[in-house]
């Protein structure tokens, strides 16, 4: 690693450069700083200096930003905040800093955390930009390589190591059929096993489950048809004898379609956890910690 640009620079130049460009006077800088006004005057010439630019320049009595200038303070808002904590070991503020989380997530994962952090997380984290992908097969490698942060996906899908999970919410599944389905409220397993069924093909051209689970006792589903989700898998039940088998946290916002009704599975449907999986490499960084704890407070309340 080259640093020889970095070993020659006075690093308490960019604190003063980032005061004053909030302050954009000499006087209120110099009494955040707890500086003398001409120590002040003398950190913006060396700047200046430094970077064969003039930062700032004289208008209309205050100071306005040359491009150099907004181009370094665009950077320091970034990188400041986290050089203080790196040294001070504080909590991330989400309020007051930026990060950018990239997160894959599974189609019930979306449909139920999303919407609760839109409401509840955005409006306070304001600086903090959220993109989430689609799961896929090769997540947990994208995990391990780093180009993704966090993931989340039901239990039966086994991490690798050396990637780290935890239970964010216990989920069980329902049976979404045609609201003209002869069947009771509960479904014997023969009934479930004669029934022909849309297949949420989430790994492997399988629904891990309850198509994993099945397996292990000797048994199979007959499928009709593969979808990539769970939303596709709903729609499709209405004037059919199909049958979806889908989380209940899931379904919970269309129980009240005329269309379709919900059945309970046999009891060899299984129960299953949702978690989510990180990096250890990312146990002990602020930003990361503050992520982890916000979903699993998410978590804890749907």
């Amino acid at each position: 690693m080259r640093l020889t640009q970095l070993r020659q620079a006075d690093l308490n130049l960019l604190v003063i450069f980032a005061v004053f460009a909030e302050e954009r006077n000499v006087s209120r800088a110099a009494t955040r700083l707890l500086l003398s006004q001409p120590a002040v005057s003398r950190a913006l010439q060396r700047l200046r200096d430094m970077f064969h630019d003039d930062l700032f320049v004289r208008s209309a009595g205050s100071y306005e930003l040359t491009p150099q200038g907004q181009r370094l303070l665009g950077e320091l808002e970034v990188m400041l905040p986290k050089l203080d904590r790196l040294l001070s070991g504080s909590n991330f503020d989400p309020a007051n800093e930026q990060a950018n989380f990239r997160i894959a997530v599974t189609d019930n994962g979306a449909a139920v955390l999303i919407p609760e952090l839109c409401r509840d997380v955005l409006p306070k984290a304001r600086k903090v930009r959220f993109e989430f992908v689609a799961w896929h097969s090769g997540t947990f490698d994208e995990v391990r390589h780093g180009s993704v942060d966090l993931t989340f996906a039901a239990s039966i899908v086994e991490a690798p190591s050396p990637l780290q999970s935890q239970t964010i919410f216990d989920e069980e599944f329902v049976c979404v059929v045609d609201a003209k389905y002869p069947s009771r409220k509960a479904m014997s397993l023969e009934q479930y096993l004669q029934a022909e069924h849309i297949c949420v093909s989430i790994q492997g051209g399988i629904q891990v489950a309850p198509d994993k689970p099945l397996a292990a006792k000797g048994y199979k589903r007959q499928i009709a048809i593969h979808v990539p989700y769970f939303e596709a898998a709903v729609r499709c039940v209405a004037g059919t004898k199909l049958m979806a088998t889908v989380p209940r946290k899931f379904i919970a916002g269309a129980i009240s379609n005329p269309a379709i009704k919900i059945l309970k599975p046999p009891a060899e449907i299984s129960t299953f956890r949702y978690v989510m999986t990180w990096h250890p490499r990312l146990n002990t960084d602020a930003a990361h910690t503050w992520l982890r704890a916000t979903m699993r407070e998410i978590g804890g309340r749907i």
